[in-house]
């Protein structure tokens, strides 16, 4: 055969004994810490947050295109992202002030909330409905309930939850779209109570609620997507443990310098201090 092939036969004996380059040798360290960090997340990370890991947390020198190409070559990604489709609405809707108008910047904790519903489907109990409150300062879902029936006693159980856990003051905006639930006398008053302005988006513009949008998808994508729930129980035991475990506690967001929203939640009580 090396004959044929006009191949050395001590370059044929030597190839059993080939080491590995340095270069090889890291690569493999680097996909198996990549492996544990992406099952950490659950499959949820991609390339930029785990390279964000490795580099700030664990001290690697590597690249992000480094990190993207052994991903790729073992073949693990994040879980794919669903895109959200808008849905018109065949009611008379009334416009009401937006105080927001798209203007998500923020110095501090507290000064602009977003929230919204969603629907998760279980098998026994048919689709259950999700209300939540997110500060778009820390990206934490501050306020959040869960229910069988999507009615105003489910958004006023949410914005509880958010005014009990949360030290409030003057000329906080609340946003939300134009939704029964949002609009009821009840909501409104709830709001007064709290001194929260009240924001709505326009009529058939997502844009304007974007960010509750955002975590609503990244939910849906992360634990809703890829799990069945039997029951109304069972779903609102996944849904604790993903926004209060992983969500709000471990998940990094590269909007706020990759820290969790706890992380920056705490950073702010302790500048106000």
């Amino acid at each position: 055969m090396c004959e044929v092939l006009k191949v050395p036969r001590s370059t044929y004996y030597q190839s059993f004994h080939k080491e590995k380059s340095s270069y090889a040798v890291e690569n493999e360290v680097l996909l198996a810490r990549i492996k544990i960090i992406h099952a950490e997340s659950k499959g949820r990370y991609g390339a930029p947050k785990i390279h964000h890991l490795l580099t700030k947390k664990e001290g690697f020198q590597v690249s992000l295109k480094r990190v993207q190409r052994i991903m790729k070559e073992a073949e693990i990604r994040s879980t794919i992202v669903k895109k959200y489709r808008p849905t018109s609405s065949t009611g008379q809707v009334e416009e009401r002030e937006n105080l927001l108008e798209q203007d998500f910047e923020t110095t501090t904790m507290n000064e602009k909330w977003v929230a919204d519903i969603t629907d998760i489907h279980t098998l026994r109990d048919g689709w259950c409905y999700l209300a939540s409150v997110l500060d778009l300062h820390t990206k934490k879902i501050i306020g959040y309930s869960f229910s069988t029936s999507m009615t105003t006693e489910l958004v006023l159980q949410a914005l509880a939850n958010a005014v009990d856990g949360q030290q409030l003051d003057e000329g906080l905006i609340l946003h939300t779209d134009l939704g029964s639930q949002y609009t009821s006398e009840d909501f409104e008053k709830a709001l007064k109570d709290a001194k929260i302005e009240q924001s709505f988006s326009r009529k058939g513009c997502p844009y304007d609620n974007a960010c509750i949008e955002s975590f609503h998808a990244t939910l849906k994508k992360e634990e809703v997507y890829r799990t069945t729930y039997i029951d109304f129980e069972t779903a609102r035991l996944a849904l604790f443990h993903y926004i209060e475990s992983w969500y709000n506690r471990k998940r990094i967001h590269g909007a706020i310098d990759y820290l969790t929203p706890q992380q920056l939640e705490d950073l702010c009580r302790k500048n106000a201090a």
